[in-house]
C-alpha cells in the first residue's frame, strides 16, 4: 500500500469547523470594507518574480529568503507564489490603467506565500486581509484606514490598548531616508565591533532592517542610532501631524515608534502597526503605511498610495486567545427521517425551509431514531425536525429543542 501524501510543510487544511471561524471573520471584513467604499478585487497567486523584486526591494529578506521562485517549464519565464498582494494590485491598476479616472478604495482577502519556519501565528502559506487606496495622496487616507482597523476590532470585541495598540511612525520622503540612511551608515561604521553577523550583511544595503534587530545585544547600539524623525522636512512633517489630528479627534490613542519602519522598501511618510502582547513573539496583527513611490516604480504613471495588511491566521489567534465569542457554523435545524418511506415529503419540507433562508442539514445514510438524534445533538443545531409517519400524514413535522 502506498504512503499516504501530507500537505506541504507550513501550508495547512483548513476543515470544519474551524473553517466556520474563517467564513464568519471574511464575511465581517467584507461588511466593514463596503461600508467604508473599498470594491474587492482579486489579483493571480503567481506572479512575475521581477514584480516582487522591483517592488519590495532586491535586498529584502523576502525577496533574498523567502519566496518560492521557480523558472517556468514551458517558456522559460521567473514566476513566483506571491509573498504580498499590494505589488500584484499595483500591477493590475497599471495594467488596466485603472486609476485613470481618478483614485480607487480596494480591499482583498487571500493567501501569500514565504519560506519561513513554520510556528504559532507564522506559516508558510499564510492568508491576508488588505486595504489599498491609489491616487489619494492626502492624510486623510492614512487616518481613514488606521480607523477602519480600529472599527474592526471593536465590531469583533477587541479593545484598543488593552488588547491591541496602534504604534506610529513617519518615515519622510526618499531624499529626507537618504540623508538618515548615512547618518546610520556612519553610526553602526564607527560600532562595526558589536555588529552581528546580519547587521553587518545589511550595513550598506539596507542599514534601516537593522533598526528591527530583535538581538538583545545590539539594542544599546540601535537606541544609540540617529533617528529618522530628526531628518524629517517640514512638509513630511505637516502630512504627519495632520494624521495624528484626526486620531486625536477620534480618540484613539497611539504611540509614535521612531523605530518603526516596515519590511518593505517601498513605505513613505505615514507607517503604522497594531500590536499585542497575548501572542508572544508574533505581536503584530496588522501593519501598513503609505508608498507614493511604487506605482511608478512598477510602470505606472506617478500615484500616491496607502493602504495594510492584516494577517487572518494571527487575528484568529487573537480571537481565541481573548476568549471572544465565535459562531460555530451550525445549522439552524437538523431533520430526523423515521422511515426511507418518507423521503420524498420529507426533502419537499426541507427545500421549502430551505428557500426562506433556514439552514436545516438532512440526516443521510438512515440508521435508527437513537443513532440520528445522537448527529443532531452533535450537529450543534438548536432543533430537530422529526419527519415520523404520524406527523407527515398530518401534513406536519415535530420540532424538538436539542
Amino acid at each position: 500500500m502506498a504512503e499516504p501524501l501530507r500537505a506541504v510543510k507550513g501550508m495547512n487544511d483548513i476543515l470544519p469547523p474551524d473553517s466556520a471561524r474563517w467564513e464568519w471573520l471574511e464575511d465581517k471584513i467584507r461588511a466593514l470594507m463596503h461600508r467604508y467604499g473599498y470594491a474587492n478585487v482579486r489579483t493571480p497567486i503567481v506572479e512575475p518574480t521581477a514584480l516582487f523584486v522591483r517592488g519590495l526591494g532586491e535586498v529584502t529578506d523576502i525577496v533574498e529568503k523567502e519566496m518560492y521562485s521557480f523558472v517556468d517549464s514551458m517558456n522559460g519565464d521567473r514566476l513566483s507564489l506571491r509573498p504580498e498582494n499590494t505589488a500584484g494590485v499595483v500591477r493590475a491598476m497599471t495594467e488596466h490603467s485603472f486609476l485613470r479616472d481618478g483614485g480607487r478604495r480596494l480591499f482583498y482577502i487571500g493567501a501569500q506565500f514565504r519560506h519561513e519556519r513554520p510556528q504559532k501565528g507564522r506559516q508558510r502559506q499564510f492568508h491576508q486581509i488588505g486595504a489599498e487606496a491609489l491616487g489619494y495622496a492626502g492624510p486623510d487616507v492614512d487616518a481613514e484606514l488606521i480607523l477602519m482597523v480600529r472599527a474592526l476590532w471593536r465590531e469583533l470585541g477587541i479593545v484598543e490598548e488593552r488588547d491591541v495598540r496602534l504604534e506610529l511612525n513617519s518615515l519622510g520622503q526618499p531624499a529626507e531616508r537618504l540623508a538618515h540612511r548615512a547618518a546610520l551608515i556612519s553610526h553602526f561604521e564607527a560600532h562595526a565591533g558589536e555588529l552581528d553577523e546580519d547587521a553587518k550583511r545589511r550595513l550598506h544595503t539596507n542599514p534601516l532592517r537593522i533598526l528591527d534587530s530583535k538581538n538583545p545585544a545590539m539594542q544599546a547600539l540601535i537606541e544609540a542610532a540617529p533617528k529618522l524623525p530628526d531628518f524629517l522636512g517640514a512638509e513630511s512633517l505637516a502630512h504627519f501631524d495632520a494624521v495624528r489630528a484626526v486620531l486625536d479627534a477620534a480618540g484613539l490613542a497611539y504611540r509614535i515608534n521612531p523605530r518603526l519602519v516596515r519590511g518593505m522598501d517601498y513605505y513613505n511618510l505615514t507607517v503604522f502597526e497594531w500590536i499585542t502582547d497575548k501572542l508572544g513573539a508574533q505581536g503584530t496583527v496588522c501593519g501598513g503605511g503609505r508608498y507614493d513611490g511604487l506605482i511608478e516604480q512598477l510602470g505606472g504613471k506617478p500615484a500616491p498610495a496607502v493602504g495594510f495588511g492584516l494577517g487572518i491566521e494571527r487575528l484568529l489567534l487573537l480571537i481565541q486567545e481573548l476568549g471572544l465569542p465565535v459562531p460555530a457554523g451550525a445549522p439552524d435545524a437538523y431533520a430526523v427521517i423515521a422511515d426511507p418511506a418518507l423521503l420524498p415529503p420529507a426533502m419537499v419540507a426541507l427545500e421549502s425551509l430551505r428557500s426562506q433562508g433556514v439552514a436545516v442539514q438532512m440526516h443521510a445514510g438512515g440508521g435508527s431514531m437513537k443513532s440520528q438524534f445522537k448527529k443532531a445533538d452533535a450537529s450543534g443545531a438548536r432543533f430537530a425536525l422529526v419527519f415520523g409517519p404520524d406527523e407527515v400524514a398530518r401534513g406536519m413535522v415535530a420540532v424538538k429543542p436539542l
